[in-house]
């Protein structure tokens, strides 16, 4: 009996992490993703630590796809979780929201190093380079940026680095790309 029991318990454990994990990507899910900013948020609330809530949208993703297939733009998506987890920190959450875009949780950060370290992973991301069919692509990525702090909750942080997000993603249409 306790087999079974220690079997399902082991099952069922199985199970919560594939619920909470990008079978893709294996970084978490939207649902892994906000549990581990909800963790964050009352951390922060009860200890008066800071951090910050990085939402990254990758540009261009959607035209690869059409022009080379989704296994392409898979392979976009797996270079960009490698280059942006070389990038962060491991005490750092990182996942992927959905489709095409990502939120990065950062621990202990001002806002000028929040800041500076969202344009350092549009950069990298930006720098990334991939040959489909002999064609030379890039992606790409806009970022934004919410602050975390002792009011912050994840609906109000979420909506804050998305419209954040926005206005860099317009901002950078009028830039050159590299």
């Amino acid at each position: 009996m306790r087999t079974q029991l220690a079997r399902a318990q082991a099952r069922i454990e199985e199970l919560q992490a594939t619920a909470e994990t990008d079978f893709l990507l294996d970084i978490p899910n939207r649902r892994g993703f906000e549990r581990e900013l909800a963790r964050a948020i009352a951390f922060i609330k009860r200890y008066h630590a800071s951090g910050a809530l990085v939402v990254l949208d990758v540009d261009r993703l959607k035209p690869i796809n059409d022009a080379f297939g989704h296994a392409a733009g898979d392979e976009v998506l797996k270079a960009i979780v490698a280059a942006v987890s070389r990038q962060t920190r491991a005490s750092d959450v990182f996942g992927r929201l959905g489709g095409d875009e990502f939120a990065v949780l950062l621990w202990n950060l001002s806002e000028i190093d929040a800041r500076a370290k969202a344009a350092a992973l549009e950069e990298t991301i930006d720098h990334l380079s991939f040959v489909f069919r002999g064609s030379r692509v890039t992606a790409g990525a806009s970022a934004g940026v919410a602050i975390l702090g002792p009011h912050s909750d994840i609906e109000r942080a979420l909506d804050e680095a998305d419209r954040a997000m926005y206005v860099r993603k317009a901002q950078r249409r009028h830039e050159p790309r590299i």
